[in-house]
């Protein structure tokens, strides 16, 4: 029978900041298949947690962790894409409808802004979202409205420069506002259940804050 990820509660463990708020951490306990990149194999285990795979190009796996998961290695030598992206291909090529991330943030700012960004890739394969100690960050590329709560810290970055997006909901509305740099349409807040944002076909980012953070 071949092997598929259809159907199951896929989470992609990449080698940042291993998570300590609630909300990552629940989507790990509850995964039914965790895939992780290569390097954050100790800290998975640590956790009490198995991989169903441990993916990239085997250069910061701990010898032990190689040896004892030599079954569900996937090396993946590729230098032009990262380890992260490997992961999410081969959800999506294994049959995966969605996918959460966890632990793509922290440690080195560049990687953290990388793995960001390349939301907006990954969102055109399969449904995605990354979920990180203080919020649930995704893409979206159309006229959209977005659950929320009242209080929600909200901010919204564009991947193409000169984006004008109008918004309802939100504390200080966008009305038009072309986003031409990343800090333009930060810091906003909830007003409601949900929000809309319309703008014209683009790569926006979504940054939703958790309940309990409040700064």
């Amino acid at each position: 029978m071949k092997f598929t990820l259809a159907d199951k509660r896929v989470v992609i463990l990449a080698d940042g900041t291993f998570p300590v708020h609630a909300e990552p951490l629940r989507h790990l306990r509850e995964a039914e298949y965790i895939v992780c990149c290569d390097g954050a194999a100790g800290a998975l285990v640590g956790a009490g947690l198995e991989p169903g795979i441990i993916i990239g190009d085997m250069d910061s796996v701990a010898p032990e962790f190689a040896e004892r998961y030599n079954d569900r290695l996937v090396r993946d030598e590729d230098v032009e894409r990262n380890d992260l992206t490997k992961a999410v291909e081969w959800c999506w090529r294994h049959g995966a409808a969605s996918v959460v991330i966890v632990g793509a943030t922290g440690k080195r700012e560049d990687h953290t802004l990388g793995n960001i960004s390349l939301l907006a890739d990954y969102g055109k394969m399969l449904t995605v979202k990354m979920i990180t100690d203080t919020a649930v960050i995704f893409p979206v590329y159309e006229t959209c409205k977005i659950s929320s709560f009242h209080g929600q810290r909200v901010s919204v970055f564009s991947l193409d420069s000169g984006v004008p997006v109008t918004s309802t909901g939100l504390k200080y509305p966008l009305r038009g506002l072309t986003l031409s740099n990343w800090w333009i349409a930060t810091l906003n807040v909830s007003t409601g259940e949900s929000f809309s944002l319309n703008f014209p076909t683009a790569r926006l980012i979504i940054y939703l804050g958790h309940k309990d953070i409040k700064t």
